[in-house]
């Protein structure tokens, strides 16, 4: 009987570093103290940061 093994090797190589920001960044909003983190690459916290809407596909209906 042929063996069903699987084998494979280890992925070799360095993985690549996060991209960080300045470490003391506050959000951008008037009066809002809130410290950005320096992995955030918004100027905005998640209280403040402004609406955006995804990129929907398919039919657009009509409106009746």
């Amino acid at each position: 009987m042929a063996e069903s093994t699987l084998k494979g090797n280890k992925i070799k190589g360095r993985k690549r570093a996060p991209k960080t920001y300045d470490e003391d960044r506050t959000c951008a909003a008037d009066g809002c103290e809130t410290q950005l983190s320096r992995y955030n690459r918004r100027d905005h916290c998640y209280a403040h940061a402004p609406t955006s809407f995804p990129r929907l596909r398919g039919r657009i209906l009509p409106e009746t």
